[in-house]
């Protein structure tokens, strides 16, 4: 039996063994920390002289930028002197514009062979070299490619410093202004801590984007009130199919700093406390001054302290005034639309500054455009209400995706 128990004990260690037991405890760390070598190690690669061929032609992209002329700019994207002294006389070049991207393919020995710009409406223009030493221009409608982005922000100073912060470009963040003129004052009511999310298009040519599209759905929340829209058709509604376009815009101007409110102040020029019969907007001269509603002119021209003014009669009782105009664009008589151009800022008459002078009025009596409710236009007809909750469904199931990621990210 003794001898029985040794060989077994015998045969467990060898299992242990090959089990590999007794190697971890052979391996294990070492206390002791190595120290790295403190010399570098170089060792020279030899490379084929056939290995990496000579490109004979690379393509380079440059941003026109403000103060750019147009034969400098062409030997920054790497063409030689004397050929870009020809390319330059190329007339088509002169559409080129600030913030254009230009793509050009340049031979090795810096000659061009073809240079390529989206100008104005999405047409791409190429300038081919062809072998007489001329060059040969073409324009075609570019194929732009959409996609849908959804960017979400909140607003610590004004709404294009946090549109900025996100990321949205102006053209979004002004098309907010516009979906929600209606029912916030974004001159006086906006706050910080106001949030806003919005679901728009952005066009695409050869993987950069070109420029953005429409707001297709949007949220902002204003001092705890939210508001929502999505875009139908020629407008836009609430997700229950009301209008948000009101009968009469809250500004005749596009996000223009408000230099006085409505009621009492001192006037600039008498000195004295007077009535302030409407609101004054701050602008440089040649501002472009809007419609607030559909109309008929009454009144294009000159009239004492207003200088150069514009009356408009609208529906009803209502009538809105439009002073110190540098210029007017329309004539006694003619009916304009909301968002028409009437005229441009300036400082005729009784002004101080270049601003303009905006009056709203009920029945003959100035009232204050920046608290008055303003009858809203018609709401989704009842035969596309149907369709229009169809469309408006995913649109709002993105804001609820927006507002619920934000949520997470608090978290």
């Amino acid at each position: 039996m003794g001898t029985v128990g040794r060989l077994g004990r015998i045969a467990a260690l060898v299992l242990l063994a090959a089990s590999g037991v007794v190697a971890f405890a052979t391996i294990a760390p070492s206390s002791e920390r190595i120290a790295p070598p403190k010399t570098a190690l170089v060792e020279a690669l030899p490379i084929r002289p056939d290995a990496a061929p000579a490109p004979k032609s690379y393509v380079r992209e440059e941003l026109f930028q403000r103060g750019d002329t147009i034969p400098a700019f062409i030997e920054r994207l790497g063409i030689e002197s004397p050929h870009a002294a020809r390319l330059a006389k190329v007339r088509i070049l002169q559409q080129l514009r600030p913030g254009t991207h230009v793509s050009a393919e340049v031979s090795a020995d810096g000659e061009p062979l073809t240079l390529s710009f989206l100008s104005g409406r999405d047409t791409l223009v190429k300038i081919v070299a062809e072998a007489n030493g001329f060059f040969r221009v073409t324009d075609d409608k570019a194929q732009l490619y959409t996609r849908i982005e959804m960017k979400s922000g909140v607003v610590q100073s004004s709404l294009f410093a946090a549109a900025d912060e996100a990321g949205i470009p102006d053209s979004v963040a002004m098309q907010l202004g516009d979906v929600f003129g209606g029912d916030i004052d974004f001159h006086r009511d906006l706050r910080k801590g106001d949030t806003f999310a919005v679901v728009y298009e952005r066009h695409y040519l050869g993987g950069r984007p070109v420029r953005a599209g429409r707001v297709l759905t949007a949220e902002f929340t204003n001092s705890k009130r939210t508001f929502r829209a999505v875009h139908f058709g020629n407008g836009y509604y609430t997700p229950e199919g009301k209008n948000m376009r009101k009968a009469f815009m809250r500004s005749p101007l596009e996000f223009s700093r408000v230099s006085s409110g409505f009621g009492m102040r001192r006037h600039p020029i008498a000195q004295a406390w007077i009535k302030h019969q409407g609101i004054d907007y701050a602008a440089p001269t040649g501002t472009r001054v809007r419609a607030v509603g559909d109309g008929v002119v009454e009144f294009a021209g000159t009239k004492g302290g207003y200088g150069n003014v514009v009356i408009l009669r609208h529906h009803g009782q209502y009538a809105t005034v439009y002073a110190h105009l540098s210029r007017i664009a329309v004539k006694r008589g003619a009916r304009v639309a909301q968002n028409d151009t009437i005229g441009a800022v300036g400082q005729t008459g009784w002004a101080t500054g270049p601003h303009l002078h905006y009056e709203f009025k009920v029945a003959g009596e100035s009232r204050n455009p920046m608290s008055i409710a303003m009858p809203a236009a018609l709401p989704v007809p009842p035969q596309d209400l149907t369709t229009f909750l169809n469309h408006a469904a995913p649109l709002v199931a993105r804001l609820d995706l927006i507002a619920s990621s934000s949520l997470a990210s608090l978290d």
